[in-house]
């Protein structure tokens, strides 16, 4: 019974479909696999193993199962799957699982496939996942393992509900005013007091490879150091990750910030933890939140509104940013938002996203494929150019991004500094809500005239807007469009004429 198509399929892609079958089959007959072990004789563990993918039974125990199930044999050994199953079949033909190097997560092929079986209305969310990881894996375990962690948060909405409650119980152990403005006097007393730190103020070495360090931790003898140019923020947000380190009890983790080198995904995910705890207890979520329906109920967008409430704690513009990310879709049920980081070096043309978080779907702006030019209308490129050229310390702006290509609309805030770490860089940081009825409903201020309102694309190459000004290079992914749809229509008219 074996085909051309057979040999052409890894033995144990076969293996694992056959599998698939057998436990698809067993289960919508509601048959245990002691049950069907009564039934066709063969061993409980055995049958477990096919369903695994990792024995492929003989001709006669084949025929075996297809009588007790009452199937045909053919239907059996068919690499054919039924329409829930066939994207996971479609999965293991593509070589996608082979390009990602589960194995770093002590993952095997068939377990993933095992959870994918037993859920497979989840299976196409699936795939779009792998693929955006595969896409973003460029031969690096720091790639993959980040790229997977922005996954882990968009399923769960940027909110963790257990840090939360972690970070209000901590202040509450240790005192900490969850209404006001916590200093890093405040988190300095707790690391020497309760958990023996030593802090260094000034104990990074002046050396140029070391520029970007802002912290380093020595854990034989507890001690941090610290880079002498971290201002106020930066030094109460370092401390609150400490403090968020051992509060949690976590013991793997990277000991330098920012400059991070990952040895495996626990300290990915253990920094994570540690970052958003810091966020919760700097930016604490019921203090944070009362003072954004204030906001959001004005009919007219205010600045000094907006930057007032940042101003309330001691937390750098990306730190505000990246807390909004947790708080709007979970208290606010803004579920369609983006959060996008870009740096810029003066007086260079490329502009770089470095950071990027989309709740419960990929949004418009998101990352390109190398040497493709992001749209120079974005707020976040616009306002990167303008702090650059007027070497500002920091500049503010919102728009309306209207995509050409599409019937979406996004309500943008961004914020651009300087980085205080490397000379002539610049960053930008902004978070944009899908503009809709129901965000009508939440923020009275969408509506508002005054907000600038901009056709955008995503990149240049992609982009159909015409006789754009600040256009960086020709739309070639639609001009290669045209050409094969143009070359399919004198195709067809040739094949007409000699029909």
């Amino acid at each position: 019974m074996v085909t051309f198509e057979l040999m052409a399929i890894a033995e144990e892609y076969i293996r694992l479909i056959f599998g698939l079958k057998i436990k698809q089959i067993r289960t919508d007959k509601d048959l245990s696999l002691f049950g069907l072990s009564k039934l066709c004789g063969l061993s409980k563990s055995y049958l477990n193993e096919i369903e695994k993918g990792k024995k492929y039974p003989k001709t006669d125990k084949i025929i075996k199962l297809a009588e007790t199930f009452d199937v045909p044999y053919d239907n059996l050994v068919s690499l054919k799957l039924d329409k829930n199953l066939a994207p996971i079949g479609e999965i293991l033909q593509s070589g996608i699982l082979d390009e990602i190097p589960l194995e770093l997560f002590g993952i095997q092929q068939s377990d993933l496939i095992d959870i994918i079986a037993n859920a497979p209305s989840k299976v196409n969310a699936f795939i779009s996942t792998i693929i955006e990881i595969a896409q973003h894996y460029n031969m690096s375990r720091e790639g993959f393992y980040l790229a997977s962690l922005r996954s882990y948060q968009e399923a769960h909405n940027n909110f963790f509900k257990d840090l939360e409650d972690k970070v209000v119980r901590c202040a509450n152990s240790y005192q900490l005013d969850l209404s006001g403005k916590i200093t890093s006097a405040d988190l300095e007393d707790i690391l020497k007091e309760e958990y023996g730190y030593t802090i260094n103020a000034a104990g990074i070495p002046k050396q140029e490879e070391l520029d970007n360090l802002r912290s380093v931790f020595v854990p034989s003898t507890k001690t941090l150091l610290l880079s002498d140019r971290v201002d106020e923020a930066q030094k109460t947000f370092i401390y609150a990750k400490e403090l968020g380190y051992q509060y949690l009890e976590i013991i793997e983790r990277p000991y330098t910030f920012s400059w991070i080198k990952y040895d495996n995904f626990e300290e990915v995910l253990h920094n994570f933890y540690a970052s958003y705890f810091a966020g919760a207890l700097i930016i604490p979520r019921a203090h944070l939140k009362e003072h954004l329906k204030e906001l959001f109920l004005m009919k007219r967008f205010s600045e000094k509104a907006f930057h007032k409430i940042m101003k309330l704690y001691n937390a750098s513009p990306e730190s505000f940013y990246q807390r909004l990310t947790n708080v709007l879709p979970k208290d606010f049920g803004m579920q369609n938002v983006f959060f996008l980081r870009f740096t810029h070096k003066l007086g260079a043309e490329k502009f770089n996203l470095v950071k990027e978080l989309h709740i419960t779907h990929q949004q418009q702006p998101h990352a390109n494929e190398v040497n493709e030019h992001y749209c120079r209308r974005w707020m976040a490129i616009k306002i990167l150019q303008h702090t650059a050229t007027e070497d500002l310390d920091y500049a503010f702006n919102i728009q309306i991004s209207d995509y050409v290509d599409t019937d979406q609309q996004y309500l943008v805030f961004t914020s651009a500094t300087k980085d205080p770490f490397r000379k002539d860089y610049y960053r930008s940081i902004g978070i944009g809500f899908l503009k809709s009825s129901t965000l009508e409903k939440k923020i009275n201020f969408v509506n508002d005239t005054k907000i600038l309102k901009e056709k955008v694309g995503v990149t240049c190459e992609s982009c159909s807007l015409v006789d754009c000004e600040v256009r960086m290079a020709p739309p070639k992914q639609l001009l290669a469009k045209e050409k094969h749809k143009k070359t399919a229509e004198l195709v067809e008219g040739i094949m007409k004429q000699y029909s």
